[in-house]
């Protein structure tokens, strides 16, 4: 397992009781703090080493898809994404969870023609534009929504075009056993330094496994997808035309009001940064070979959007200047229905960062 620092926040307490996850976050409304969310991160270097946590790190949580660009490395590794002519649009799209805008949807249709499939291929579900102009606009047309709207339609291209460049079925290509899932399975295997054949295992809301791994080896996957030096030179290629893709179509992988979208944009591609749903979020800083991963324990998303801006500022990837520019996103009003500011999400008092 990892190497822990000296931060011992969440480890188990001299009575033998594990200590609960600190409190990170906390809204106010008035003069009072109205909610908290308790939640652990850990920053891990791309040798394993934790460079700072809080909270349980070896407690094993599903990452869901904040892991989409390790995912997204066979579409890469295979030669799929050459032999399809892709461009930095369908890379960050395949590691996407966007909100379902026209360039988004335009994109994959386009991608799936230029394979050779239709929508119908996509098995990851049909679902209303998260975009709230994009779904207004859908349903003034009176049409209803295609798997192409959902947010997970380009990682699910990804997969259809490595099946269709190694040959094989398109059919079923979300199970377990499918050669693209089994790939995907060796990736984050070699990125964690886990074995997990016996790790716990799910259904994620698009269709595909979701392994259950601890937060610590998921922090050192993001690490070496920022700086993959000990693995394999088709790797290192693979997690590099990532990450430039990401840094020059941010929109492509989110959308142009989602936080990770605008802070990718912020910071000019030093951070890579991806929300996954039930609270976690995920980000590598190449320049400083660091990784990190955050689990809010009520799954508020809300919350693990405040963590890892906090972490930015702290890693210095986020300076002054910036953080004033960004501060709707890392230090969000709370609204009342007139628009007024009635409150503020936080980092909490006692929270250390």
């Amino acid at each position: 397992m990892l190497e822990h620092g000296k931060d011992t926040t969440g480890e188990s307490s001299s009575s033998g009781k594990a200590e609960a996850n600190p409190l990170l976050v906390e809204l106010t409304r008035g003069d009072m703090v109205e909610s908290v969310h308790r939640a652990r991160y850990a920053v891990v270097d791309n040798e394993g080493r934790v460079v700072l946590q809080a909270g349980d790190i070896e407690a094993p949580i599903y990452a869901r898809s904040a892991i989409k660009s390790l995912q997204a490395i066979p579409l890469i590794e295979t030669g799929a994404a050459e032999a399809f002519g892709l461009g930095d649009a369908e890379i960050s799209m395949a590691c996407a969870s966007h909100d379902g805008e026209p360039r988004h949807v335009e994109t994959v249709l386009a991608w799936l023609e230029r394979i050779g499939c239709g929508v119908e291929a996509l098995e990851c579900g049909a679902h209303q534009p998260y975009d709230p102009a994009s779904m207004e606009s859908l349903l003034r047309s009176g049409n209803a929504p295609t798997a192409a709207h959902n947010n997970c339609s380009g990682k699910h291209s990804g997969f259809l075009t490595t099946a269709r460049h190694k040959g094989e079925a398109t059919k079923g290509y979300i199970r377990r056993d499918h050669p693209v899932q089994q790939r995907i399975l060796g990736v984050l295997e070699a990125m964690t330094g886990l074995d997990l054949s016996r790790a716990p295992m799910g259904i994620d809301g698009c269709g595909i496994p979701v392994i259950a791994m601890p937060l610590g080896n998921i922090a050192l996957a993001m690490a070496r997808l920022g700086s993959p030096d000990d693995q394999p030179d088709r790797r290192q290629e693979a997690c590099a035309r990532i990450r430039r893709a990401i840094a020059n179509e941010p929109i492509m992988m989110g959308g142009t009001r989602r936080f990770d979208s605008r802070i990718i944009a912020a910071v000019g591609g030093r951070a890579i940064v991806k929300t996954g749903a039930e609270g976690v979020y995920c980000g590598t800083v190449p320049d400083l070979a660091l990784g990190f991963a955050v689990k809010v324990d009520d799954g508020a998303g809300r919350a693990s959007e405040i963590v890892a801006g906090a972490l930015l500022r702290r890693l210095g990837v986020i300076d002054d200047q910036q953080a004033e520019a960004l501060s709707e996103l890392l230090r969000p009003a709370i609204l009342n229905r007139a628009g007024r500011d009635v409150g503020v999400i936080r980092t909490a008092s006692a929270a250390r960062f």
